[in-house]
């Protein structure tokens, strides 16, 4: 049967000389067979259990819904979408296509406001940001996004250096964005994916001698961060966190998912008290040299740039043409994304509002309208 052991030959021998009783004697031999020789890659890599990555997941949907519950659309717009959620259903699609919050109930729950960061000293937004996403498909895209890449790198380095790859990336990313979008808020964990992403194109580089198909999953990889990058350059959609998250994420795989390089061992030729467990790994020159300038690029760049936006630093002065990586101007959209501002005046149960960018005026039957209903029809008007 294959895979069964060989059962041992037998070969008769004959005994020559004659003595008293001639006897045949039945002599078992077993076979021989050449020993090839072996290579066998020594490696002692441990396989860690995911946790932490889907522990963020379940973070940032909690925390979308504690932002849907403070804003409490039925009683703070003039309409919403999906009212069968009571307090949780949705702002019109005019104001969030993404099925979400106002931006007011955002701001109020910690979304990046580089004014509020600036001049009220809320550097903890950088921060904040990261964990709060402006509606139903933003946060899918980015938590599909997380536990696709995150499980995969937590595994294989841990919780501790793929959470602090996760945090980091998306204070960079935060960083970046506050430097270049200092007139509307922003949101999301799309700064701290992009960081995953630069996270396994640079362990891949560094590590690139134990890879096999080592160019098919470069230029794999590569194809996925260049399409999602051009995605950023639509309308609404904050490229800068992408790009800064992208860059601190490569910088930090340097740094962080570094692997010795062991070697190949012939069994056949090794000395009699070789050990593979006794191996010593060994870290490439190329390796030890990226791995310090990444750690200075990485201090030095986060250190300039918080600096500089606390000292209230606009990028776009400095870069006349850097907008153009967050949103490039079309026939078919605007990148002008500045806040719609209004002036309103009530007379009894009459609210009259007129925006200040179009001149558009229009006049509505409230009754002590808040100041979310009044953006909502702000924002409607302005649109």
């Amino acid at each position: 049967m294959p895979g069964e052991p060989r059962p041992l030959e037998i070969h008769l021998r004959v005994n020559s000389k004659r003595s008293n009783a001639n006897m045949v004697h039945p002599v078992a031999v077993e076979t021989v067979y050449p020993v090839q020789p072996q290579r066998q890659e020594v490696k002692h890599y441990r396989k860690w259990f995911p946790w932490l990555i889907p522990l963020f997941v379940v973070a940032n949907i909690v925390l979308f819904v504690i932002t849907m519950y403070v804003n409490n659309c039925p009683h703070n717009s003039v309409s919403c979408i999906a009212t069968f959620l009571g307090r949780f259903s949705f702002q019109p699609f005019k104001e969030n296509p993404l099925l979400g919050p106002s931006s007011l109930t955002l701001q109020k729950v910690g979304a990046l406001d580089v004014g509020r960061v600036v001049h009220r000293h809320q550097g903890w937004r950088l921060i904040s940001c990261m964990w709060l996403h402006g509606g139903v498909f933003h946060l899918l895209a980015n938590m599909l996004g997380i536990l696709v890449i995150g499980i995969r790198l937590e595994q294989e380095f841990g919780f501790v250096l793929i959470g602090l790859l996760f945090v980091i990336s998306g204070f960079g990313g935060s960083l970046l964005s506050a430097l270049f979008i200092q007139s509307n808020i922003s949101v999301g964990a799309s700064g701290a994916l992009f960081g995953l992403l630069g996270g396994m194109l640079s362990e891949l580089i560094t590590n690139w001698t134990i890879y096999e198909n080592k160019l098919a999953a470069l230029l794999t990889l590569v194809i996925i961060i260049v399409i999602n990058l051009a995605v950023g350059i639509l309308p609404h959609v904050d490229n800068f966190a992408h790009i800064g998250g992208f860059l601190t994420g490569f910088l930090l795989g340097f740094v962080f998912l570094i692997r010795p390089q062991f070697g190949w061992v012939n069994q056949r030729y090794a000395p009699l008290n070789y050990s593979p467990e006794r191996a010593k790994p060994k870290f490439k020159k190329y390796q030890c040299i990226l791995w310090v300038l990444s750690l200075v690029i990485l201090i030095v760049g986060l250190s300039v740039g918080l600096v500089a936006l606390l000292r209230g630093v606009d990028a776009n002065d400095h870069c006349s043409w850097c907008h153009y990586l967050s949103c490039v101007p079309t026939s078919k959209w605007s990148c002008h994304t500045e806040p719609s501002y209004c002036v309103s005046n009530q007379l009894g149960n009459q609210l009259n509002v007129t925006c200040s960018s179009n001149g558009k005026s229009s006049t509505y039957f409230m009754q002590d309208p808040t100041s979310s209903q009044i953006q909502q029809l702000c924002t409607q008007l302005c649109s």
